[in-house]
């Protein structure tokens, strides 16, 4: 038990990361089939519904549980919140219909194969965006 402890110590930005992740995908479904089965809204909206709170679902985890930032006032949660947004939203261009795109329409990569090499990229992207960018942890010299 000791030995579990110890790697989810070490590892457990990761680890908090990719249970969250799975969390969010979770979020993501089950807001999408309520609006649809329970509110018959359509599906494109419901899609859209869907993403916007999946991603403030990650947004709050991601901030108290995966880098624990300690940024609290009204402008900075602001700012930090925008910059997650809009990182998920650039991956979301980029990777997850860019690169998508690319790979099915030009390459001619099977679609299953593509969608699973552009979610991985989306997964790191996310995370390297919020890790070095958006959650940057900033050493305050002046406090020593």
């Amino acid at each position: 038990m000791k030995r579990i402890k110890e790697l989810y110590l070490k590892y457990k930005e990761i680890i908090n990361y990719i249970i969250f992740g799975g969390l969010t995908t979770v979020t993501n479904f089950v807001v999408y089939f309520i609006c649809t089965k329970l509110f018959s809204i359509d599906e494109v909206i419901s899609n859209g519904i869907a993403w916007f709170l999946s991603v403030l679902f990650a947004y709050v985890t991601n901030k108290i549980f995966v880098f624990e930032s300690k940024k609290s006032g009204f402008k900075e949660i602001i700012v930090e919140m925008s910059s997650f947004f809009l990182a998920r939203v650039l991956s979301g261009i980029c990777c997850d219909v860019g690169t998508f795109a690319l790979m099915v329409k030009v390459f001619a990569i099977n679609d299953v194969v593509a969608k699973i090499v552009t979610q991985v990229m989306v997964i790191v992207m996310n995370y390297v965006l919020s890790k070095l960018v958006i959650f940057k942890k900033t050493s305050n010299k002046e406090e020593n």
